[in-house]
């Protein structure tokens, strides 16, 4: 897979900053006008690009009631139907051109995740420059495959992935011709428990699978995500509503801005004490280097006196002689007469 890919204007590659997306998911709750707030909330709280999710009730799943379709796993969304959190949850499709040309505007990349054959030619319809595909449609043969055709960048959550199902997934993409591709780490619970999260799968996906990695967190705050990038995560996607308090069925795991805001200053914090793997010193802790300590006189020595623990010791700073010749100059004699902190030197003794 390519260990660079290109979305808009960002290249993602292990020496570029994280490319951070917010999902906007649901959180418009029905409302373009909120939609159009959330995506500007990103931009300020630093996020590069939104993402929005391409799809309607009818083209995700079926209005059934029979107990397959029921959500009664534990979430939070049980008690309900599939079909009805859909209904409720889904992003107009017209919206989105219009959401689009907003993002462009804003200097955002925007892009969405399909759940059928339709969302993917609309999307295309539409020029969107990415194709995410959610952790429930990873085992999707078919709709990996007709996004794979496009040649676009393909980023792929995990979240309910067996390594099979992330072979099989990379395996369509190569037969298409499509190594553009991104893995996300991700934990499909909504919020997910930190202990569950696994932030060392991270570089372990990237040098199994030879990708790009990045991280899809649902868990609450901004911790995970600044982890992961210290783990070479290369995106991180979370989702942004603009009050929790607002309601809507993504809402109890989303992150308001101002949280967004300082999980965005984490990351770029850590990118920046990262570095490099090469152990030097700086110029500034060369300078402070010569503060060490070293060996100095401590009590006035005569000439001709013995050195001895009494009168020589390892002290700061570092103008003496280095602290591993202790030993080879106890039981030496003063050349000349040595004053309480004078700088120990061979020319010094003998």
């Amino acid at each position: 897979m390519n260990k660079s890919i290109t979305i808009g204007d960002y290249t993602i590659n292990a020496a570029s900053p994280a490319f951070i997306v917010a999902e906007i998911s649901a959180n418009h709750n029905q409302d373009y006008r909120r939609a159009v707030e959330i995506l500007h909330a990103a931009k300020e709280a630093g996020a590069d690009a939104v993402k929005l999710q391409t799809y309607t009730a009818d083209t995700i799943t079926l209005d059934c009631d029979s107990d397959c379709f029921q959500i009664t796993q534990g979430t939070i969304w049980d008690g309900t139907t599939l079909y009805r959190l859909y209904q409720e949850a889904y992003t107009p499709w017209e919206w989105q051109p219009k959401l689009m040309e907003e993002a462009k505007k804003a200097g955002l990349v925007c892009f969405s995740s399909p759940f059928d054959f339709t969302a993917v030619d609309f999307m295309e319809s539409i020029g969107m420059p990415a194709y995410k595909v959610a952790s429930y449609e990873i085992n999707d043969i078919p709709l990996l495959r007709k996004i794979a055709r496009l040649h676009k960048p393909m980023i792929l959550a995990t979240g309910i992935a067996y390594p099979e199902d992330i072979g099989r997934a990379l395996s369509v993409c190569r037969e298409e011709g499509n190594e553009d591709v991104l893995l996300l780490k991700c934990v499909s619970s909504y919020p997910a428990p930190y202990e569950d999260i696994h932030l060392r799968n991270i570089p372990a996906l990237a040098r199994e699978y030879g990708c790009l990695t990045g991280i899809s967190d649902h868990t609450m705050g901004g911790i995970v995500a600044a982890g992961a990038v210290a783990l070479g995560a290369r995106m991180v996607e979370k989702h942004l509503t603009l009050r929790r308090a607002d309601g809507g069925p993504d809402a109890a795991f989303s992150m308001e801005p101002e949280e967004f805001a300082a999980m965005v200053r984490d990351i770029r914090l850590i990118e920046k004490s990262l570095g490099n793997e090469e152990y030097t010193l700086t110029a500034a802790q060369k300078i402070e280097h010569e503060g060490s300590r070293s060996l100095f006189v401590v009590a006035d020595i005569a000439a001709g006196e013995t050195l001895t623990p009494e009168n020589i010791r390892s002290i700061r700073p570092g103008n003496g002689l280095h602290t591993m010749h202790y030993e080879a100059v106890l039981g030496k004699k003063a050349r000349v007469d040595l004053k309480k902190g004078t700088p120990l030197q061979w020319e010094l003794i003998t």
